[in-house]
């Protein structure tokens, strides 16, 4: 089991309605990128990261360690946002920073620094709201509310066996991956490219071996997937504090649009 999913059913917020869990997170979501501002974000971010460590007890270094993979792209981008190259004939808009490199001058320009520190935040706030449904939600609690809101069954469907191939595929990739290293598969580069082309074909015989497997199980069962889900309770004191939250923010968030 992937320590994200055991944190998901293993918090103190996992008896929580999960009705109420995806509210909560993709409300403050789609507030925060309609209003589009930096301090709605800031704060979305702190009161989502609050409810993550304080009240779902998930471990402060190990949300911090699952920030740093959206963090990298995040900043790279950044990089390419703020960065502007025009020939040094032109005449440059309002900058911070240039350097001319023969016929180029590369600069930072004003509005790229806001626009880049908007993003940043927005990015930042929306991360949060998405790590606090997955670390709280089950994907099979997530699946149940998609179920209430009448989505295609087709759409669950694929929801459901594409989480559930993650793991059939990272268990196949750490046996055959355990099978190579005992047979010095990696104890040069050209054994090891060659070790990890054949892993690739193992894997993709494997999963269309397991998906064709699946498919024909439910067809045997009427062609639809059965899960079981706990009962939850509806909390009144949960919705109170979520139409409260939301209305902070589209008071706070009126002066700004």
């Amino acid at each position: 089991m992937l320590l994200i999913d055991k944190y998901a059913y293993m918090n103190k917020l996992a008896s929580v309605h999960p009705l109420e869990k995806m509210m909560f997170s993709l409300g403050l979501l789609l507030l925060s990128l309609i209003i589009r501002d930096e301090h709605i974000s800031l704060i979305t971010f702190i009161v989502m990261s609050a409810f993550i460590i304080l009240g779902a007890k998930i471990p402060f270094t190990y949300y911090a360690k699952l920030l740093l993979l959206p963090g990298f792209f995040l900043l790279s981008s950044l990089v390419s946002i703020l960065i502007s190259v025009a020939p040094s004939s032109s005449v440059l808009p309002t900058h911070i920073w240039a350097y001319q490199l023969n016929a180029w001058t590369i600069f930072i320009g004003t509005s790229s620094v806001a626009t880049a520190q908007e993003l940043f935040f927005i990015v930042l706030g929306s991360i949060s709201c998405l790590y606090f449904l997955i670390l709280t939600t089950s994907v099979q609690s997530i699946c149940y509310v998609l179920r209430m809101w009448r989505l295609p069954v087709l759409f669950v469907e694929l929801v459901e066996l594409t989480y559930r191939f993650i793991f059939i595929f990272l268990e196949s990739m750490q046996k055959i991956h355990l099978a190579q290293q005992a047979r010095l598969g990696y104890h040069s580069p050209m054994q090891w490219l060659r070790s990890v082309s054949m892993m690739i074909a193992a894997l993709f015989a494997e999963m269309f071996q397991r998906s064709r497997e699946l498919n024909n199980a439910m067809q045997a069962r009427g062609g639809a997937t059965v899960y079981w889900q706990d009962t939850a309770i509806y909390s009144t004191k949960n919705w109170l504090g979520i139409a409260g939250i939301a209305t902070l923010y589209i008071i706070y968030g009126g002066f700004f649009l």
